[in-house]
């Protein structure tokens, strides 16, 4: 049995957690190493699944019997970036200070990994008849591929779990839906010539320019569509430019001008109508604007992450669980995208549920209140009441 100095408190384990930089550009392996050794104080068997690179890696643990049907706490170890933000102590140092833990990353969620490790000792201690598994992932601040490839062995090398609540901050209100977010890069290419005479060349930022007014217009559509159901704020799908730049003077037909946007849709929205759409307002601008006076340029539009949203099931395994162990008798959605909606793909029934605010979510002096991890442990403290043989 390992030493009482094995025992974290979930603070010190937030305290460990938040210390390692793992912001999503940078490895998470120190932490799982940490995470890692840990378990293995305790006995716990784990797996650890590293991505193709190997920089990176997630582990997933189990509590209990090794069989089918078990419930899974997914947590992610990736947090955003803190450059340019005004914090006022160290990010990767937790600071306790009126009633709440500040850190990076100590809301968006490794509050909720805290949580979920500091369940092990409890677990160990207790004969149960139904697992408890811990899954900890990487990259899902920037595509939420990184629980893909522990999914795929369920049911194959790893127990097939019966439910799965994801920890993403919700105030550990019962989420059953969620948006999809489908970011892409599009670049037009012009042909650079004396801003006297347009007819020599093709603007590209005048073609851009026609392009994001196309995407403000899809966007009004999505807005007077709406949202049926009534359940999201805002009650519509989004669809939003983030970035653009192009040109090298003012007095120069430009060569190149990129722009980055993104979409999130209503649970019901095809995700092939706005790319459509779009490859539609492509081709317009491509023969009216670019090449009016020639083939001079082209349009190159590529999709970088595509998370899918996640769908109301109503009375399954995860949602009856998670209200019964939260003490709620009706479910929410937010807007926000999580990796619940990989699970689902998969078959699992999905619920996002955790502790804090995600208003706290990528601020500087992230935080979350010391009473919303209290709740969180009396909710593992259920699941594991619930889970006990």
């Amino acid at each position: 049995m390992p030493s009482e100095a094995s025992r974290f408190t979930t603070l010190e384990l937030l305290e460990r957690l938040v210390a390692f930089d793992t912001e999503s550009s940078k490895s998470n392996i120190a932490l799982i190493d940490f995470v890692a050794g840990y378990l293995d104080g305790w006995g716990v068997p784990y797996v650890r699944v590293p991505n193709a690179a190997g920089d990176k890696q997630a582990i997933f643990a189990t509590l209990g019997p090794m069989i089918d049907g078990g419930v899974v706490l997914s947590g992610h170890t990736d947090v955003v970036p803190v450059t340019g933000q005004a914090w006022t102590s160290d990010p990767f140092r937790l600071r306790i200070a009126d009633g709440r833990a500040y850190g990076r990353g100590s809301v968006d969620m490794k509050g909720f990994d805290a949580l979920a490790l500091g369940l092990v000792p409890q677990a160990v201690e207790t004969e149960l008849k139904r697992p408890i598994h811990i899954l900890l992932s990487y990259d899902e601040e920037v595509s939420c591929l990184g629980v893909l490839d522990t999914v795929a062995r369920f049911g194959v090398s790893l127990p097939r779990p019966g439910a799965v609540i994801v920890g993403e901050p919700t105030g550990l209100e019962v989420a059953d839906a969620h948006k999809s977010v489908v970011t892409y890069d599009t670049v037009v290419h012009g042909h650079e010539a004396h801003s006297s005479k347009p007819s020599l060349g093709a603007n590209a930022v005048a073609a851009a320019a026609d392009l994001v007014a196309e995407l403000n217009r899809i966007s009004d559509v999505m807005i007077e569509r709406g949202d049926s159901s009534g359940r999201f704020d805002p009650p519509a799908t989004t669809v939003h430019v983030g970035v653009i730049q192009g040109g090298t003077a003012r007095n120069i037909l430009a060569k190149s001008c990129s722009f980055q946007w993104e979409f999130r849709g209503l649970p019901d929205l095809d995700l092939t109508e706005i790319p459509r759409l779009f490859a539609q307002a492509s081709e317009r601008v491509l023969s009216d604007r670019l090449n009016r006076y020639g083939a001079y340029g082209r349009i190159e539009t590529m999709e970088e992450v595509a998370v899918p949203g996640l769908a109301p099931e109503p009375g399954s395994e995860a949602e009856t669980l998670a209200l019964r162990l939260a003490g709620r008798n009706r479910t929410i959605s937010v807007s926000y995208a999580t990796e619940a909606g990989r699970f689902q793909q998969a078959g699992l029934p999905t619920v996002v549920c955790g502790p804090g605010s995600i208003d706290q979510a990528h601020q500087p002096d992230e935080f979350i209140a010391l009473n919303e991890l209290e709740r969180g442990e009396a909710f593992l403290r259920r699941l594991l009441a619930e889970c006990r043989a």
